[in-house]
């Protein structure tokens, strides 16, 4: 493992994983790579050791893909939350949209809502859609709901008000009269100025839960590392921990935005437009289809509960290295989603964990070697081959390597069906496309699925192990903000007055070295008036005629004699992602190395295998299947029928043998 020396690092990409937090470093003019065991219980600590082996300094910009955010509200481990509502509307999150979470179960159940209802109060207000307050928030009702919020011993309070997105004024008032509880504050209004009363109240309560752990996790990391914070956020670029601990909600799935943004630039390098991306950790794995841009979206679900704000069309599934493998009482194996994480962590760890995917790898001899993530941990061959006995004797096999198999194949079948989510389930046909495979074990799956899915080639890019990371090194800095307007698209003067007031709202986001650099786009939500759902298209001229011919496009039919409604505008700003000021140049090829040799199970049979450290890989001549590379932090299987070639990047590029 390569190390640095203290101060050597100017700029650190970091990516916190379930089982490992890794770093890519520039220093020296180089990068460096670096994998730490996650620490789960407080995750701060391997980021810090990691800023520390890599001598990160005041003068050192550390840009932090999180799972803290994620894992907080997977695990309802956030806050204790009280609401503050217009009167009436205490129970519109249990309502919701009152659809069905599982169409065919004869017993749905929904997913219970942050805030209890003993903690959902009412107070007497009403705005119009319009902004006039049709019965005004009186002091002593600001001061009651305070009362009550304190009664409640709550430890963050959300303020949803019904149209407050076109008055803010009582939701304010009620900020002002909470103020002296000493808790944090989020203001539905400030958020997410929306309509769509559910998805904005839900969005507001989910970031006061997430508020008070991520503050403490952020403020720890300031304090532990004098270097230069800056966090990714859902839409793949970064925000200051100042900004940051204001609105976690918008670092749910930071980590493989960034992925997903790294994905996307080795896919066009190398000459694909359209792709599938692959990120397979310990914990889970991450998808997403690329179709000349990234995919975003204006709200989504995250752990059941929407999010009404901008995010990287990111779907995962809990299937990754250490999900466990187990045989319940009717003789079924399963995969997953329960997962060994870090600690234990699989049973080849030597940590007397339990049987996983991982652990069928090792079996069938794909992870060659004696350590995993560049030397970080030693790997315990005997213990992952102990600890499948059992599970092949319950499934009836004879040997271990039969029930490796099983749970491969039942781990490949999920990672498929999020693929198939991402592409054949939203009308994309992935035939044709490439597949770039990443992570510490996206390699190892690779063929397989591409095989299934049709794809012409699979990408297995250079610091596969920790893209992630190295997409959070290269992001550039972002901000995006929206609010609903419902003017008509005629209305050119009071929407070029809405954009702009957004715009200056953005753009004092921005240090001001950062200003001049910035790309500044504009958006708009749009409808013909009395639809209920909306098609975003680009802000400028002839707006109206524009979304005529795209909603012909989309749907047959246009009706231009309907009025056409703007319902909500967004401003988009950025600077340039920093992919050009990174050396990403291949390394020089290593001559003379001989391949190891590596017995690997294939499909029933034990097959011979050339083991062949990166860098040795030929480049004269494409490797064929049967094949090992291994990475740091990476190993990427060649199955029969598959060959690789070196890509001048320095990516391999594999298809399926003439």
């Amino acid at each position: 493992m390569k190390r640095v020396r203290r101060a050597a690092a100017r700029a650190i990409g970091v990516d916190t994983g379930g089982t490992f937090t890794d770093f890519v470093a520039v220093a020296g003019g180089r990068l460096v790579v670096l994998k730490v065991p996650s620490t789960p219980r407080a995750p701060e600590r391997a980021v810090l050791e990691g800023l520390a082996r890599l001598g990160a300094g005041r003068g050192t910009r550390v840009r932090h893909g999180s799972t803290v955010a994620t894992n907080a509200l997977l695990e309802r481990a956030g806050a204790r939350v009280a609401l503050v509502t217009t009167a009436g509307f205490e129970d519109l999150l249990e309502i919701g949209r009152q659809d069905r979470p599982d169409l065919y179960a004869l017993a749905p159940r929904r997913v219970e809502p942050l805030v209890p209802a003993a903690r959902r109060l009412g107070v007497r207000e009403r705005m119009g859609p319009a902004g006039a307050a049709l019965v005004p928030l009186t002091a002593a009702a600001a001061r009651r709901a305070a009362a009550a919020v304190g009664r409640s011993r709550a430890e963050a309070v959300a303020v949803g008000l019904l149209h407050s997105y076109a008055n803010p004024a009582h939701e304010r008032r009620l900020a002002r009269a909470l103020a002296r509880l000493g808790v944090p504050v989020t203001l539905s209004a400030t958020l997410c100025p929306e309509v769509r009363e559910y998805e904005r109240f839900a969005t507001a309560v989910t970031n006061a839960y997430l508020t008070p752990r991520v503050s403490t996790y952020l403020d720890g990391l300031s304090c532990g590392t004098p270097a230069r914070l800056e966090i990714v956020l859902s839409h793949g670029g970064t925000a200051p921990p100042a900004l940051a601990v204001r609105e976690p909600v918008r670092q749910l799935l930071s980590g493989p935005a960034a992925g997903l943004a790294a994905a996307f630039q080795v896919a066009r390098a190398c000459g694909f437009e359209r792709a599938l991306t692959l990120d397979v950790g310990g914990t889970s794995t991450d998808c997403a289809y690329v179709a000349g841009g990234l995919p975003r979206r204006r709200a989504r679900e995250v752990a059941g509960f929407p999010v009404l704000l901008p995010v990287l069309d990111v779907h995962t599934v809990g299937a990754g290295g250490g999900s466990i493998a187990r045989v319940d009482q009717g003789g079924l194996l399963h995969v997953g989603p329960g997962s060994a994480g870090a600690d234990p962590g699989p049973a080849c760890y030597g940590r007397g964990g339990p049987a996983t995917v991982t652990d069928a790898l090792v079996v069938l001899g794909r992870i060659p070697g004696e350590a995993l993530a560049g030397g970080a941990l030693a790997l315990d061959r005997a213990a992952a081959t102990r600890v499948l006995g059992p599970v092949a004797r319950r499934l009836g096999y004879r040997v271990p390597a039969a029930a490796a198999e099983g749970i491969l194949a039942i781990a490949d079948a999920r990672m498929e069906a999020a693929l198939r989510k991402v592409s054949v389930e939203q009308a994309h046909d992935p035939r044709g496309a490439a597949l770039v495979a990443f992570g510490g074990a996206g390699g190892l799956h690779a063929c397989a699925l591409a095989g299934a899915l049709g794809c012409d080639a699979v990408l297995f890019p250079l610091h596969a192990g920790v893209l992630s990371a190295l997409g959070a090194l290269a992001g550039g800095s972002r901000r995006e903000k929206s609010r609903s307007v419902l003017l008509d698209a005629r209305e050119t003067a009071a929407l070029e007055r809405a954009w702009r007031a957004l715009e200056h709202a953005v753009r004092a986001e921005f240090a001001p070295g950062e200003r001049r650099g910035l790309g500044v786009e504009r958006w708009a939500e749009v409808r013909y008036r009395g639809q209920s759902h909306e098609i975003a298209m680009p802000g400028g001229r002839d707006l109206e005629g524009r979304f005529h011919a795209e909603h012909e496009r989309r749907y047959g039919y246009a009706e231009r004699a309907r009025g056409v409604e703007v319902v909500t505008i967004e401003v988009r700003a950025g600077t340039p992602p920093g992919w050009d000021r990174l050396d990403l140049a291949p390394p020089r090829a290593a001559r003379g190395v001989r391949p190891a040799r590596q017995r690997v199970r294939h499909e029933g049979r034990w097959l011979a295998a050339a083991v062949w450290p990166r860098p040795a890989v030929p480049r004269a001549r494409p490797l064929r299947g049967p094949a090992i590379v291994t990475d740091q932090g990476a190993t990427l299987w060649i199955a029969p029928g598959w060959s690789a070639r070196v890509h001048p990047t320095g990516t391999l590029v594999l298809g399926r043998t003439p």
